[in-house]
């Protein structure tokens, strides 16, 4: 039997706001994924670490700071620099449009923002592991 897919959810930097974070993994969890949350205030460094140690499938990062443009291509490169290329990295929060083609070049592999459902999630999920 093939073991459940293992998310990390993240808030990186100083965006003190986790209830859309709490609610994807509420999701994920509903659909039988294994989910860690890291809580607040995360640095890339320490989403890497537990990322790795945790050895999970995919890493979803929330954040609504404004932050998304520094932070999440920082995960994502650190990720490369361990030789981590078998993590599916996505991202959600309020990112404006623009920004996303830019995320996209950094490694992230999609971008979530306000009103996108959950199923949307978990769904692309699933469809894009690396495993």
């Amino acid at each position: 039997m093939e073991r459940p897919i293992r998310v990390l959810v993240a808030k990186p930097g100083l965006d003190g706001h986790d209830r859309g974070a709490k609610v994807i993994a509420r999701s994920l969890r509903d659909a039988g994924m294994e989910v860690i949350y890291t809580g607040l205030r995360q640095t890339p460094e320490q989403i890497v670490a537990a990322a790795i140690q945790e050895d999970v499938d995919v890493v979803a990062m929330s954040i609504l700071s404004g932050a998304h443009n520094h932070l999440f291509p920082k995960v994502a490169k650190l990720l490369r620099e361990e030789g981590v290329d078998d993590m599916l990295i996505i991202g959600g929060g309020v990112i404006p449009d623009g920004d996303i083609p830019f995320l996209k070049e950094s490694g992230i592999e999609e971008i979530f923002t306000p009103g996108t459902s959950t199923t949307q999630v978990i769904e692309y999920i699933k469809n894009n592991l690396k495993r």
